[in-house]
This record gives C-alpha cells, structure tokens and sequence, in this order.
C-alpha cells in the first residue's frame, strides 16, 4: 500500500459525515451579559436582571432557517455561570429571575421551537462557571459539570452539537480548574452518541479565528495532535488562556493536512473545521452595534469560503434584551437566504452532455452519495467536460468529493471555452465536502474541469454548474 493510499483510509465517522452536510447553523449568544451590556460576566450578576418581556424563540428559528440554516446552538451558560434552564444543581439560573415568575425554560422553548420548526438543536456549556464556588477543587467542581451537561442532554430532545471552548480563567478564590475532558466526552458520549463535540473536542475543529477567515487548503485529514493545537490563537476572546496558549502551535498555520505536513506523522485522524463569527462586532447584543451588521456581501464571502471551503459555518446571532433578534440582523439573514436559494436554483449540469477520461461522470448529477464519480484504478488525474448546444452563463460552480472515500484531491482547474479556445478560469487546491467556485458569469458552451492532483483516484459525489441570477462576491482561486 502506497503512502497515499494509506492517507485515505482516515474517513469521517458517522456523526461527522451528517454533522457536515448541515453546512450552516447558527449560535445563540443569550444571557445576563445581555442585560449588563457586556461581553463577559463576572458571575456577580443578580438573577433579578434577567427579564426578557417578549422571549419568542420561535422568532429565531424561523429567522434562521429563512437564511437557510439548518441547527442552532444555544449558549445555555456562558462565563458567568448563569443557567438559561432551571438546573437543580445551582441557584443561580432562570428559576431565580422574575422571567415567568421563575417558571420559564429558556433551553426548553429553544429545543421545542427547533424540533417544531425542523432544524437541529445543540448546546454550548462553558466550563469555566465564574459564579460556581466549586470551581478550581477538581473532582468536586467536575462532578458538578458534569450533573449540568447531565441534565442538558436528557432533558432536551437530540443534541447535535455539544460545543466547548477552552476559556479556563479564575474562580471565585483565584483558582484554576484543570478540565477532565475525557469525562466531560464520556458523558456526552454515552447520553448523545450522535452528537459531535465541537472545538474543545474530538469531532469538529475551530477554524483558529473568530473573525470568518479561512484558509485556502482546509484539510479534514490533519495529525491526531491538532486536537490540542488548534484550541486556541491569539485573535481568540479566550487568548487569555495560558494552558491553551502554550500548545497553539498550529491554529494559524496555512496547511495542516498536505502530504508535505503529513509525511512524518504517525497519527491521523478525520478532524473537520468550523467556521464561527458573529453577525455584529459582538458575540451578546449591544445597542449601540445595531447598526454595525455586517453587510450581505460580507456574509456571502464568509458562506463561499466557509461552506464552500471544506468547513461548516457557525454564524451567531444575539438577542436583545426583549427576547428578540433585532430588525436588522432578522432582515439579513432573509437577505442571505435569498442570495443562497437564488445562486444554487438552475443547475446547468442536469441538461449538460457531461464526459470524462475515465469513469462514469453522469454518476455526479445527483447531489447524493448513492453514486459518485470515481476515475479508472490507478489514475490520479481526471479531466472532466461539460457540453451544452447553446451558449450558457455561468455564475458559479460546485464540486463535492464522496468524502466517505476520504478527501483526495489536491489540486484542480477550471476552463472555459472563450472564443473557440479553452481558457483558465480559476485554480484550486482542495475540494473535500465541498468546493463553490464563484465566477464572474462566463458565458460559454463548454467548461472543462482538470483534477490535476489526487492522492488516489479522484471521487466527484456531486458537479453543480449554476446559472447565477445576481450579483455575487468574487472570492478568487489560488494564482488568479
């Protein structure tokens, strides 16, 4: 067995193969930080302030789901320890606010909205509880998170996601908490088996930034010890972190999973990345960034190198102290929706005479993985043409690997034909669950695909060639 060959034996679990077809999701940031107009509480805060009049979780799934996301992620505690479920294992939550009188479930009406609406529900639950006086004595503040996650992942329905970040300052009494993950893993394992831990753990990996950058090669299959690397890096809210800091040796690297990186490794494992920002500056609403949401050409460029980049997409968006996300942020996530649904409506393939110097590429028009392309044994290359009888525009393209094959491809190009001749358009690395090539709609009666590069014989489980009927962010190939 080749080296190659021995690179893609790493596949992706179960959990992770349907974790990444969700593609685009969003997070929740929902607490007392509301309500103080800050980003970190301090574990101080009075149960008291916690009033949120006009709380429709509803609102926010269907807000959601018109930008076309399909989970949602809700802080159910963040730093400051505060529970948005009436946790039996603290006072300091919901059930001590005048929200409800005390009688009200924030997680509960989020799940109950999410299965309602038909999108996933998944939670985040800091480990670093600023309000616990356990926090920072071991075992006794372990068992004490781990009655918590215990509760959320009984109580609520199927999880998706259990998403952890390495925040891990001081306690109450100066004190630090060494986190027993394995732990916090098993429980989660053994109450959710289908949930993917996110970030701080063994099935997701950060994209190394809060900020929506990507990298131009994202490789799912990275040394084993990127589980420890990638945690944390200096752009992060949580850089404060010295236990983390110390091991960020590769959270900002360009290439982590390239034959060159791989070659002296002896441990591989099948680790995808996340994409996570905030639709405003800040990760908890704040009045005076309501004006500061990002625009929809910004969004768009994060969702093409995100989603169409290999990786998953976690936007959040915060509501206001009403309950409520706000007009504007509401009125974007309908607009990116729009955007979506319109860029990937025409598929031109479906009516195109598709070709290949090997193997059966008609197995590529469906977006499934019931059939796929796959080139003659022993090819590493493969050039694949798509014919129509009049001239088309295209605005942009999709390609998916069967990454159930592994991810393969290191290296493509597209041509188009322009004036009798074939002419580059765009060159790129990796492809892997998905690559969106967008394009400055080219009008041609051919487009000819060159993998140029595969670690073994390149798998296409889908080709998309859209007519795009807007206008786009032009988000460029390596060497244009």
């Amino acid at each position: 067995m080749t080296y190659d060959e021995q690179l893609t034996k790493i596949v992706p679990h179960v959990r992770q193969f349907c974790f990444q077809q969700l593609e685009f999701y969003a997070f929740i940031h929902f607490t007392v930080n509301t309500f103080t107009d800050r980003e970190w509480g301090d574990g101080t805060e009075s149960p008291l302030i916690f009033d949120p009049e006009s709380l429709d979780t509803e609102q926010w799934v269907k807000a959601v789901k018109s930008a076309g996301m399909r989970g949602l992620i809700l802080t159910c505690k963040h730093h400051d320890g505060f529970c948005l479920w009436p946790s039996k294992l603290t006072d300091h939550t919901v059930a001590a606010s005048p929200w409800k009188n005390g009688n009200g479930d924030v997680v509960k009406e989020a799940a109950e909205a999410c299965k309602k609406h038909g999108i996933k529900f998944g939670v985040y639950l800091s480990p670093w509880d600023r309000n616990c006086p356990l926090y920072g004595r071991g075992k006794p503040y372990d068992d004490f998170f781990a009655g918590q996650l215990t509760e959320l992942l009984t109580n609520y329905g199927e999880i998706f996601s259990v998403w952890f970040d390495g925040a891990c300052g001081e306690g109450i009494d100066g004190k630090k908490q060494h986190y027993d993950w394995e732990r916090y893993y098993s429980v989660i394992r053994t109450l959710q088996p289908n949930a993917c831990i996110s970030v701080c753990g063994p099935d997701i990996r950060w994209c190394g930034n809060e900020a929506g950058h990507t990298r131009i090669s994202e490789w799912s299959v990275v040394p084993e010890r990127t589980k420890d690397t990638e945690k944390i890096s200096e752009k992060s809210q949580h850089s404060d972190n010295e236990e983390f800091r110390l091991r960020k040796i590769t959270a900002s690297d360009s290439d982590l999973g390239s034959r060159e990186v791989l070659k002296n490794e002896n441990e591989l494992i099948w680790y995808p990345a996340e994409v996570n920002t905030s639709i405003r500056p800040g990760w908890f609403w704040h009045e005076s960034e309501n004006d500061k949401v990002r625009s929809l050409d910004e969004l768009i460029h994060i969702y093409n190198n995100s989603v169409g980049g290999n990786s998953t997409f976690l936007l959040n968006i915060p509501p206001a102290r009403n309950g409520l996300l706000c007009e504007n942020d509401v009125k974007r996530l309908a607009e990116l929706g729009e955007y979506i649904r319109n860029t990937f409506q025409t598929n031109l393939s479906v009516n195109a005479i598709l070709s290949a110097d090997s193997g059966n590429i008609e197995a590529a028009k469906t977006d499934d993985y019931s059939t796929y392309y796959i080139a003659d044994k022993g090819r590493t290359t493969a050039e694949i043409t798509a014919e129509w009888e009049r001239p088309v525009t295209v605005g942009c393209i999709v390609l998916k690997e069967n990454i159930l094959c592994s991810q393969r491809v290191e290296s493509f190009t597209v041509e188009a034909e322009l004036n009798g001749e074939f002419a580059e358009i765009y060159r790129g690395t990796v492809i892997g669950y998905k690559r969106i090539i967008p394009l400055k709609n080219i009008t041609t009666n051919r487009i000819r695909i060159k993998i140029t590069d595969s670690r073994t014989e390149p798998t296409l489980a889908f080709l998309g060639i859209y007519e795009r009927k807007n206008t786009i962010s032009h988000s460029p190939g390596v060497g244009e």
